[in-house]
């Protein structure tokens, strides 16, 4: 008889695409998102946490079909209920479909206008890359129920409040604001309105936002005939003529030297066309309303070249950039880029409604925010972890247990050893590898002296670097104190080690 397979064991690896986050990594975002969270609080939004997971119909940006019912999202459909096919699910995708499906729902119970922040994980099901997860944080604010310009104004200064409130000076960030609607009269004048030009339009659209990428001359290229890349592969362009292209190139290229003369270039750029001077005039507005509340164009500026999303949003949109340069994983020097973005979509809501619902948000990348501190060295590379209490004897952990919730009751981290305590060295190998900044030590001659040993191990550490038997004589890190002072020391020794750094 045939032995039975064993079942193969599984493999410990995290899923492609995804990662494992430790630690001060962990401790880092929670710092930053309740940086950014008291910003938004400050402004007068409102929290919500809506479900992970949506109808992919609410989601609407990627509807599954037979060949492919997963594609974009991570779906999945229901059992068939009676006679109804099962519904698909999928992990939202984003922060802004799920607000749209809340406010539909709930709009009868919520103030108008809707202020609301949310942040938490979203999941995307594409091709993972360097850098590139399918699951990462956002960290959205947005505002529904209005169609006031100010709203806008408003979210670009909260957002310059934010980058500064984590960590990010002026002079190194700049938040660019553009508008659709210019962008919609350009292509009226360049001769592209109507139906019949909505092939051309799609097309003019991708190839402006792929400015970043291509730059001037092979965003020209789409606009007339098409363009050929480096590997022979080669794309038809909208088929514009060169006093057409000439137009929308000059939309690119409007920016001046001061927010006022940008506006007065866009003014020529879209004359004759209502909704082109309508952006014009928003975008005015957004100036004025920000000027007065003390944000000048070194922090927030008017610039047409910010293209992207222009075919998502229906008017302002905004993009904030930091505008130092990094080292990449080759050495070279490049600039960080852009960490958030967002702008005004009015026509998300109507899918549920039927009616118009005017919104505007922003959406902060927080692992981008947290890359850039880091590429400053403004980030902490390792979370201090607790005090140890080390475990003499084991017939005593209730009084080691006593000194662990005095310390916790101190407002201290600290924890009881709780491995086998036969090798003391082996418990101060753990407050090492735990990044301890003290170990307490208390054995039976302590015990019946009422004292405690408190060890300064990040002293300790630097003193067995370097330090000469005379020097370690002056500077001990060891203290013997009454068993009644033990949280006094600690606090006076966290506060040296606190103001050393």
């Amino acid at each position: 008889m045939a032995k039975p397979k064993k079942t193969p064991r599984p493999k410990a690896q995290t899923p492609k695409g995804f990662r494992d986050y430790f630690g001060a990594e962990v401790t880092q975002r929670a710092d930053m998102l309740s940086k950014i969270a008291g910003v938004y609080h400050r402004y007068g939004f409102d929290a919500l946490e809506s479900s992970a997971v949506e109808t992919v119909e609410a989601l609407g940006k990627f509807l599954p079909d037979v060949d492919r019912p997963n594609e974009g999202v991570f779906a999945w459909q229901e059992d068939a209920d009676d006679d109804k096919t099962g519904d698909w699910l999928a992990l939202r995708y984003d922060l802004t479909a799920p607000l749209a499906r809340v406010y539909a729902q709930h709009r009868n119970d919520l103030p108008t206008p809707y202020r609301r922040y949310a942040m938490g994980p979203v999941w995307r099901n594409e091709k993972p890359g360097p850098g590139r997860f399918r699951q990462f944080y956002q960290c959205d604010a947005d505002t529904v129920g209005t169609a006031s310009m100010a709203a806008d104004a408003e979210i670009c200064a909260m957002l310059a409040d934010c980058l500064e409130e984590v960590g990010i000076p002026r002079g190194d960030y700049v938040i660019r604001v553009n508008n659709r609607k210019v962008l919609n009269g350009v292509l009226e004048v360049a001769g592209l309105a109507g139906d019949d030009k909505e092939t051309e339009r799609g097309i003019v659209l991708r190839a402006i936002d792929k400015l970043d990428r291509l730059g001037q001359q092979g965003v020209r290229a789409l606009l007339g005939e098409g363009r050929k890349d480096e590997s022979g592969d080669f794309t038809d362009g909208a088929g514009l003529s060169n006093a057409q292209a000439d137009v929308v190139m000059g939309f690119m290229q409007a920016k001046r030297n001061s927010g006022a003369e940008t506006v007065a270039r866009l003014r020529e750029l879209v004359s004759g066309s209502d909704a082109g001077e309508q952006g014009v005039d928003e975008l005015e507005s957004i100036a004025s309303l920000l000027s007065a509340g003390g944000y000048g164009a070194d922090r927030i500026e008017i610039d047409p070249s910010v293209v992207r999303g222009l075919g998502y949003y229906t008017g302002p949109v905004y993009e904030a950039e930091l505008t130092f340069d990094i080292q990449d994983e080759k050495g070279r020097t490049r600039n960080f880029g852009s960490v958030a973005g967002g702008g005004r979509y009015d026509d998300l809501v109507k899918r549920f409604t039927g009616q118009e619902v005017p919104a505007t948000g922003v959406s902060i990348g927080v692992d981008r925010l947290l890359a850039a501190l880091d590429a400053k060295g403004r980030l902490e590379r390792s979370a201090q972890g607790p005090v140890v209490v080390t475990v003499m004897d084991r017939d005593r952990m209730a009084g080691y247990q006593a000194m662990v919730a005095e310390l916790r009751q101190a407002g201290i981290r600290a924890e009881v050893y709780l491995g086998n305590p036969r090798n003391f060295g082996n418990q101060l190998k753990y407050a090492d590898k735990r990044a301890s900044p003290i170990a307490v030590i208390e054995g039976g001659d302590e015990k019946a002296n009422g004292v405690v040993q408190i060890k300064d191990l990040i002293l300790g550490a630097e003193i067995a670097k370097s330090a000469t038997l005379e020097e370690w004589k002056d500077r001990p890190s060891q203290f013997e104190v009454p068993r009644d002072q033990l949280v006094a020391k600690v606090r006076e020794i966290l506060a040296q080690q606190e103001g050393g750094k």
